[in-house]
């Protein structure tokens, strides 16, 4: 049995993650442990005295800059490189995010707007660059698990980050600013310092123009794995966005990223007005969201690594319908807080199933629109967050607990756009040769759908 067609380990694929890949890893986490405007910006805001209405505009304001700043993340990675776009992302939201508690008190609404949207803009540029060096540095056959690690290292961070901000609030509230902006500076420096200037693939892209414009290896079956015509002319052409745009199984892939995105942030806006209403402890909330920290952060690797053998499209939609499972169960929550416990651990299996193929889905793409890819997944899905509020309160204040059992609808749907998207045709059996000898048979086929 060849090595690519036996189940992956977890420490195999451990022991296989280059240096730079897992400094890569640790600055994602240490990044993520200060990450704390998002999560709490408005509450500080309001603490100071600003309006809620005003409030959440800055949240706004950071949200579109969020989306803007994936999209140039992404066109300055296939531009100048993955470190440098790291570097000054990194570098760049240091000082815009620790000035926003300069900037909050009385009469400083419009530049607080104009520094929370550049601060957003750069603090999202660096995740393009990240995964385009996770995927270009990782052995093709790990390219999932990597992925899967990256998701960890950003959940581990999300679920500490709020434990230390809670210590910090209660020494002062400005620390919350000057610590994420110093985690960023950080992994800025450990960027420069650590990360390789130049990536293997890159060696390769500027060997093959060298050449005479040659496609880098492994580009040259792109369009044929299944992801459209624009994939096969991005492959000829170098071009990114109007390839992107005629390629329609990346679009159905895109459109379940936004409905998928949508729906699963519900978990953190229409779940807990869900549970008020059912009249649980505020402390309920947190027990399903541990819950879900604790079940995601302990068995994601294990799960890609036992599921890695299964086809792509496979892994997608069937974490996509567990997950429609779950969001569905939560409509059940009013009759026991067991069903609001089961909804969470089906929608974080659904979630650890499906997610790291979704992932990594763009950095399959050719190097010459890896970047523009990436930057366009992690947009939509940014978008998605942007507007999740608005659907989910307004949603689920119409249905009540029918809002559940149209997000799993939603999801499903998203499932469905997925498999859509990702799916790869079977490999065309190689055309006999009519002058081969006749005993020797036919060759065999190596390979197929995955």
């Amino acid at each position: 049995m060849k090595k690519e067609d036996t189940p992956i380990g977890v420490f195999e694929a451990l022991k296989a993650t280059p240096a730079p890949v897992r400094y890569l890893l640790g600055g994602v986490l240490i990044n993520q442990l200060g990450a704390f405007v998002q999560t709490f910006l408005v509450l500080y805001l309001t603490f100071r005295g600003m309006s809620v209405a005003a409030a959440g505009l800055t949240l706004v304001a950071y949200s579109a800059g969020s989306v803007f700043g994936t999209m140039l993340g992404g066109e300055f990675t296939q531009r100048f490189g993955p470190r440098a776009t790291i570097v000054t992302a990194m570098a760049g939201s240091a000082p815009l995010v620790a000035a926003i508690s300069w900037l909050s008190g009385p009469g400083m609404l419009w530049p607080l707007l104009v520094v929370v949207g550049l601060a957003g803009l750069f603090t999202q540029a660096y995740r393009p660059a990240a995964a385009v060096m996770l995927s270009d540095l990782m052995p093709d056959r790990y390219q999932v698990m990597a992925f899967s690690m990256m998701r960890i290292a950003l959940n581990i961070g999300a679920a500490l980050a709020p434990l230390i901000a809670a210590g910090l609030i209660l020494v002062n509230w400005d620390l919350l600013f000057w610590i994420d902006g110093g985690t960023a500076l950080v992994y800025a420096l450990l960027a420069f310092a650590l990360l390789p200037k130049q990536t293997a693939q890159d060696g390769a892209d500027e060997e093959g123009a060298s050449e005479g414009g040659t496609a880098p290896a492994g580009a040259a079956s792109a369009g044929a794995d299944g992801k459209g015509a624009g994939a096969e002319e991005a492959r000829r052409t170098g071009s990114g966005y109007a390839a992107m745009l005629r390629d329609r199984k990346y679009l159905y892939y895109l459109a379940a990223v936004l409905l998928g995105s949508l729906t699963y942030a519900q978990g953190h806006i229409a779940l807990p007005l869900e549970l008020v209403a059912d009249d649980y402890p505020t402390s309920f909330y947190s027990t399903v969201l541990t819950v879900s920290s604790v079940v995601l952060i302990t068995c994601e690797l294990k799960i890609t690594a036992y599921l890695s053998r299964l086809p792509k499209h496979v892994r997608v939609i069937t974490g996509h319908l567990v997950e429609a499972l779950g969001l569905a169960v939560y409509g059940l929550s009013s009759r026991s807080g067991a069903f609001t416990i089961a909804g969470a651990v089906l929608v974080v299996s659904g979630i650890m199933i499906a997610a790291p193929s979704m992932f990594a889905h763009p950095a399959t793409f050719p190097s010459s629109v890896k970047a523009r890819y990436i930057g366009t997944m992690q947009a939509v899905g940014g978008a998605a967050g942007a507007v999740a509020p608005l659907f989910g309160v307004y949603a689920w204040t119409a249905l009540g607990s029918g809002f559940w059992l149209l997000c799993g609808i939603v999801t499903a749907v998203a499932g469905l756009l997925a498999l859509a998207g990702v799916r790869q045709p079977p490999e065309p059996a190689p055309a006999e040769d009519p002058e081969a000898n006749a005993d020797e048979g036919r060759p065999e086929v190596v390979g197929g759908a995955s």
